[in-house]
């Protein structure tokens, strides 16, 4: 991979909304970035869902403002709400209709100060090669070491970038997704050998239980047989397993220490990496019982609640 500072930079893409917290922290990170001085950063605010919304999105909107550190700033704030799916597909696809390539973070993921040296590194080296969709900054924190850099079939959403051509493989209608993977004999597969249910996510999807673009997209380039790139150690910490974001409760399974060195990346063979999808798997097994655990807790719960209510009807 190429490094210095004469490739040519991908624009940033922020998605944001009103967790002013957590935003001043995404992008007080992203800012240390090694490369943020000369890269153009988009901000696209969504709009409020309520009226009980309205100041927290104001608040952010007030911050946003005063946001310094790049080659330039572009804020898109949106007159009404987009939710997250929208926001995204609308926001992605017109930047890289324009500019060719795009890195994207949501307002509550902390970057390394190396991250955008390895995506646009990443960008620029696999630029023309087709079978490679997307660069992801994210890795879970498996037991091992992974490689320095690894392939895996799919996509992913914790800080990633692609180009025009990949994401033009997107698609938004999860029924058609669905009926292909199954069609294929390949939700075993996708499901990372049943380690994790991303086919009962994608159907949720479809039921209008989740609105998850990140399932779509992992779906899309999952049956294109196309390849995400990742660094053996996370660039990227998700600060929204708090509770306090969409679609997601406190969890701290998924938490990480951020690399503070890329090393020499490796031309890697062009193919998923299955001894590294062996440990994610593990991983991904392993957090399963707490989840279950969680949900025993949440029915218990409910039951015990219930009695007295039984009681007091009889």
């Amino acid at each position: 991979m190429h490094q210095g500072t004469d490739m040519n930079l991908a624009p940033i893409a922020l998605f944001t909304y009103n967790r002013l917290w957590h935003t001043k922290q995404t992008v007080e990170a992203l800012r240390g970035n090694t490369l943020a001085a000369l890269s153009d950063l988009f901000i696209f605010s969504d709009g409020p869902k309520s009226i009980n919304d309205q100041e927290k999105v104001t608040d952010v909107r007030n911050y946003l403002s005063t946001v310094t550190g790049f080659r330039s700033v572009t804020i898109t704030q949106r007159p009404e709400n987009h939710g997250l799916a929208r926001s995204i597909i609308d926001g992605v696809t017109e930047i890289v209709s324009t500019c060719g390539r795009i890195i994207v973070l949501e307002d509550d993921l902390v970057t390394s100060p190396l991250f955008l040296q390895f995506m646009n590194a990443s960008l620029e080296e696999y630029a023309n090669n087709e079978r490679v969709i997307s660069i992801h900054g994210y890795v879970y924190p498996v037991k091992a070491d992974l490689p320095q850099t690894f392939f895996l079939r799919g996509a992913d959403c914790w800080g990633w970038a692609t180009w025009e051509r990949g994401w033009k493989l997107f698609e938004p209608d999860g029924r058609k997704l669905l009926k292909e993977l199954r069609r294929l004999d390949l939700t075993d597969y996708f499901d990372f050998d049943n380690a994790y249910p991303f086919t009962k996510q994608l159907a949720d999807q479809i039921k209008g239980k989740n609105n998850s673009w990140a399932i779509r997209w992992h779906a899309s380039a999952f049956l294109h047989d196309r390849l995400t790139l990742y660094p053996g150690r996370s660039l990227v910490q998700n600060i929204g397993n708090d509770g306090s974001g969409v679609h997601c409760e406190s969890r701290q399974e998924y938490a990480v220490e951020l690399s503070d060195e890329i090393g020499t990346p490796l031309r890697v063979p062009l193919e998923e990496n299955l001894h590294a999808r062996m440990l994610i798997g593990h991983f991904l097994r392993s957090v399963r019982p707490s989840l279950r655990k969680r949900v025993h807790k949440f029915f218990s719960g409910i039951k015990q609640r219930a009695v007295p209510l039984l009681k007091h009807n009889s």
